[in-house]
């Protein structure tokens, strides 16, 4: 570990190399009204955007409130949760090892990776560390992010030994589903190859070198007084202010809080291919940016609405933590990023030598794409849409048939029908194989469901229909979800599955690949 000395020192030099980009003033001329439209629009209480272009940055600023009913205001410092933006910085930091022929891309992971194990044997020795970065792992689409989303007690070793109880969805290599844990997995490689922590990595070869002064690893970092944005949410459909979700057991996929100030530089230094801005110094080879930008996986897509045309496809893929796509015969590298309460964009056209970086602390994805798209379009030429106008359209539509689904629901279920046991039946302690424990106990005349390791998990199971209960969460940031019990034929229980109840879930409440049975004394953990 480095000495605070040390850390001073490298630090200083870091700020030496690095040339302060230059101001240019080049931005949309109604930048300023669109994202207030937008921002409007979409019910979100601040934004910060960014743009460089030619080595330049063009923007730098911040619009809106850092918290609902309050007057700070949010600037270039301003920190948000940047969510799977991270993985771009996970991917970077190994790209480092690469460079310095410490690891290969085509590593298998169980040889760098102690104790690494996936439930197919097959699928753990030939599993290889590009395949971690690009989500053909054969798992489903969030498969295990319960382990970590709502926070859990779990531990990033906890999370990575478990992947040998999370069963495949698909065949390996052949299907791509967006997964987190492999960038869990990616950060803990990086962790034991550099024998320094996943924290320390990006610190030291990231955000210090390149002089990301404010930008950190972990929300634990945010003093009270500090210049950081609080995250907003829905409460039933009321916005508001909500808890920070602590992230740090999933820290390489989608921890990391920066601002655009810090941002900016970041897109510098990825429209570089890995140089620093105005010095001679490297973070990571060319041959490294080149593999980390091509397509390691393609992504299925399909047509877009006719409203939408101009944004159809022709391409589309995943490379090593950065999606690929194309719009106006360009190559577009950027990514999404989302966690409780912020959604944030990155996107790069390198042909353009572009970047934009929108970060907002409300999860409503529509107004930083509606932002994105007039900025590309501003630079790109050619043919423009009222993004905001449309994609409201789009958000109205299918949030209505999200509730009609759920209403449908709601009428045809047997609502006399009642549980087939009496509700002390149906409490105990159960068991899935990754989750691990659960507990159902009677309270007040009803059951309570509680998430052993999840925070602040306890759901009031309300009778659906038969052996079907609603999980209502009390905290109430939590997808609520149907648990189903099956009955063995002596009428015990053999096991009890969940699903969202809302179609409109985020994938991360991934309840679905749960499999509760009740719990044998050694399976209490």
């Amino acid at each position: 570990m480095l000495t605070c000395r040390i850390r001073k020192l490298a630090w200083f030099l870091g700020l030496l190399l690095l040339a302060l980009p230059v101001r240019a003033q080049q931005a949309p001329p109604d930048l300023d009204d669109y994202v207030a439209r937008a921002m409007k629009t979409f019910d979100v209480p601040g934004m910060a955007v960014a743009i460089v272009k030619d080595e330049k940055v063009v923007v730098s600023k911040g619009y809106g409130v850092r918290r609902l009913g309050e007057a700070a205001r949010v600037d270039e410092d301003t920190l948000f949760g940047i969510g799977s933006n991270t993985k771009a910085f996970t991917s970077a930091a190994l790209a480092t090892l690469v460079d310095e022929g410490k690891i290969s891309w085509d590593d298998p992971v169980y040889e760098r990776l102690k104790g690494f194990q996936m439930f197919d044997p097959y699928v753990t020795k030939e599993m290889r560390i590009r395949d971690l970065l690009c989500h053909r792992s054969g798992l489903g689409l969030g498969e295990g992010d319960l382990m970590f989303w709502p926070h859990t007690t779990f531990t990033r070793e906890d999370v990575v030994y478990r992947l040998r109880f999370l069963k495949p969805a698909t065949s390996f290599r052949t299907t791509y589903a967006y997964n987190n844990l492999m960038f869990v997995t990616a950060g803990q490689l990086l962790s034991e190859v550099s024998g320094k922590s996943w924290e320390e990595n990006i610190r030291g070869k990231i955000f210090v070198p390149l002089g990301m002064k404010n930008s950190n690893t972990s929300g634990t970092a945010f003093r009270a007084d500090g210049n950081w944005a609080s995250p907003h949410g829905k409460v039933e459909g009321k916005l508001q202010p909500i808890p920070f979700e602590n992230l740090d057991n999933a820290g390489p996929a989608g921890s990391i809080n920066s601002s655009v100030a810090d941002m900016s530089r970041w897109i510098l230094l990825q429209l570089g291919r890995g140089k620093i801005p105005g010095s001679d110094t490297r973070i990571f080879s060319e041959k490294a940016s080149r593999e980390m930008w091509s397509e390691q996986m393609p992504v299925p897509f399909g047509d877009a609405p006719p409203e939408l045309k101009s944004l159809q496809r022709r391409f589309s893929g995943y490379g090593m933590g950065w999606g690929l796509r194309d719009y106006k015969g360009r190559k577009l590298v950027g990514h999404s990023g989302g966690v409780a309460g912020y959604v944030s964009r990155v996107m790069l056209v390198p042909e353009e030598n572009l970047g934009v970086v929108i970060l907002t602390n409300a999860e409503e994805g529509n107004a930083f794409e509606s932002v994105l798209l007039h900025i590309l379009d501003a630079y790109l030429g050619g043919s423009t849409l009222d993004y905001i106008g449309v994609f409201k359209a789009e958000e109205d539509k299918h949030r209505a048939e999200a509730d009609e689904t759920m209403r449908k629901a709601a009428e045809a279920r047997a609502a006399g029908a009642g549980p087939s046991l009496p509700l002390e039946k149906y409490a105990g302690e159960y068991s899935d194989a990754w989750y691990g424990k659960v507990t159902i106990r009677k309270e007040g005349g009803g059951l309570v469901l509680n998430f052993e390791h999840t925070i602040d998990a306890l759901a009031d199971l309300q009778p659906w229909q038969y052996d079907t209960f609603k999980a209502h969460w009390r905290r109430r940031t939590i997808e609520d979800a149907f648990v189903t019990f099956t009955l063995k034929p002596d009428g015990s229980i053999d096991h009890f599955t969940m699903v969202a109840v809302s179609p409109l879930a985020d994938f991360s409440f991934d309840y679905q690949d749960l499999y509760f049975t009740p719990a044998k004394p050694q399976e209490k953990k």
